[in-house]
């Protein structure tokens, strides 16, 4: 197959368009619980209000035209469609860096941080510390193919080390958070040859570094565990049905756009520092067009085989397993959990580590300025 690369322009449905706001005008909704708030799952006035607005106001048309103007791309690699953005740099050496979303995000994670990577002169910075950026979407998301089985984040590692060498890059940097964290743990894991260093702002719930038979976690390991044993047992029950049996909810959510924008809102509202309503963060616009890009796509349930895949690999270190390349971590303080620095220090070579002042999981939307300074600071050392 030739490793082509091919422009892409996403396409506006106005046909998909009707179909979903007559969808969303024939919900059937629960019942409710007086003034529950959000005890039960997603806060039924947030939700309403949320759906009306999507249903008579959201500009699906305007969304596509502001997200287009990104240059958008194409190609296939082992027989799986992979879409990405790439935005040169400007500056004299700008250095490639990959960046990868999770879920349920997409590559819109990002649009707010391109500029201030790709341009910093621009915003305060200086040109010397121009990125070449590329986001790719995870397969199964948005606009790139929808995998078989057998796509966790070690083979996505891979996917996206022949991405960077299509596009004539021997050696390139990193950075996620979520599942992108994952895969970009991987890259720093399995292809240090080709990484010149990995940024994190989130480690993966999956990681667990090598312990020799005499060793035990630290008191202080070992409360960063049980903290993250107890939000899983309170807020996980996503995690546990989509690395278990994603099928089963997909039915629901590929049919109904109430019902999808209730699962992926509600993880925008626990999982970002808002205060307890996500429009204090993401405008309203920006987060609907996150739950429309997966309507449209009808990627919700490739989406969750991501999981399903990841349960069967694991990030759970062997005796010589070890990221030797650089790591930063950003630990932001509204993160879902997060491991103490000795544990991760276990598999990680953490050059630095930079604790935020505000942000939740999803950095790069929610503190683009930060994350970019904090990226632009680490990599100087790699100019």
């Amino acid at each position: 197959m030739p490793m082509t690369i091919e422009r892409f322009v996403p396409e506006y449905s106005a046909e998909l368009v009707d179909d979903l706001r007559n969808r969303l005008r024939r919900n059937r909704w629960p019942d409710e619980v007086q003034q529950s708030g959000w005890d039960y799952g997603t806060n039924p006035d947030f939700l309403r209000e949320a759906c009306d607005y999507w249903c008579t106001q959201f500009d699906w048309h305007r969304e596509v035209e502001r997200f287009a103007a990104f240059l958008q791309f194409k190609t296939t690699i082992s027989g799986q469609e992979i879409h990405f953005l790439h935005v040169r740099g400007k500056g004299p050496a700008p250095i490639p860096l990959v960046l990868t979303h999770g879920w349920p995000g997409s590559f819109l994670e990002f649009l707010r941080i391109i500029p201030l990577l790709t341009d910093p002169a621009s915003h305060g910075g200086s040109t010397t510390d121009s990125f070449d950026v590329i986001v790719p979407s995870l397969p199964g998301y948005g606009y790139s193919g929808k995998p078989g089985r057998g796509m966790n984040m070690f083979a996505v590692g891979d996917l996206w080390v022949e991405l960077m060498a299509r596009l004539g890059y021997e050696h390139f940097s990193a950075q996620g958070g979520d599942v992108g964290a994952g895969v970009t743990t991987v890259l720093g894991l399995r292809h240090a040859e080709r990484v010149l260093g990995i940024h994190l702002n989130f480690i993966p719930g999956s990681y667990r570094p090598f312990l020799p038979p005499s060793t035990s976690p630290t008191e202080e390991e070992r409360v960063a565990l049980k903290q993250a044993a107890q939000w899983v047992e309170q807020q996980g029950a996503y995690w546990h049905m989509q690395r278990t049996t994603p099928l089963t909810a997909a039915y629901a959510l590929s049919d109904s756009p109430t019902g999808l924008a209730a699962w992926i809102l509600e993880k925008f509202r626990n999982w970002s520092d808002c205060n307890g309503d996500p429009r204090n963060t993401f405008p309203i616009d920006e987060l609907l067009a996150n739950v429309t890009l997966y309507w449209m796509t009808e990627t919700i349930y490739s989406s969750f085989r991501m999981y399903f895949e990841n349960a069967s690999a694991p990030l759970a270190f062997g005796e010589h397993d070890f990221v030797t390349v650089p790591c930063a971590i950003a630990q932001f303080p509204k993160e879902i959990y997060f491991p103490s620095r000795t544990w991760i220090e276990r598999g990680y070579n953490v050059h630095r580590w930079t604790e935020m002042d505000c942000g939740g999981h999803f950095a790069a939307w929610e503190q683009p300025e930060l994350l970019a300074q904090d990226l632009r600071s680490f990599f100087r050392e790699f100019r």
